[in-house]
């Protein structure tokens, strides 16, 4: 599967390997549930894990280099979006060192991209916001989609739920 790339050009998504874990991850609290039931896992069945990242040039953090006036390299947006990857996922790696953990940002929409790299993985996992009722049926979810369009198993971590008080 393709993407397009800043200027156009197809770039592709590569499938993560078939013995690993992929797991989307968009820098909410469901992902990062995601991501440490993703790795719990991985150790347990001794697997690989691919955390994955779909990303815009509008929702991409900010590279070093930016300023008013001058917009930095997409290159330089995708290793910003990689590093912002790396640490919000460091607390769960050290729990699991040894979990190989890779990183891929994609620029492509979150279903597109979870799909393709997940095509050929042993589960694809992902978090939910948890919108209930009426208005998270009528905006479907990235979640429920890729249940419904992946090649994998999918496994939908859901939002911890707090006690009452």
């Amino acid at each position: 599967m393709e993407t397009e790339t800043q200027f156009g050009a197809p770039h592709p998504i590569n499938p993560a390997p078939a013995d690993s874990i992929v797991v989307g991850h968009d820098g909410s609290k469901g992902a990062q549930r995601a991501v440490e039931m993703a790795v719990e896992l991985a150790a347990q069945l001794k697997a690989p894990v691919v955390v994955s990242r779909a990303w815009s040039i509008l929702t991409a953090p900010r590279p070093a280099q930016w300023k008013s006036g001058y917009v930095p390299p997409f290159e330089e947006f995708a290793e910003e979006v990689k590093a912002e990857m790396i640490r919000d996922v460091q607390p769960v790696a050290e729990k699991f060192p040894d979990v190989v953990i890779s990183y891929e940002p994609v620029h492509a929409p979150a279903l597109k991209s979870l799909v393709a790299i997940s095509r050929d993985a042993r589960m694809l996992v992902v978090g939910t916001r948890g919108r209930g009722g009426l208005k998270g049926m009528l905006l479907g979810s990235v979640s429920e989609q890729c249940v419904r369009h992946a090649e994998c198993p999918v496994l939908v971590v859901r939002p911890e739920i707090q006690p009452a008080s």
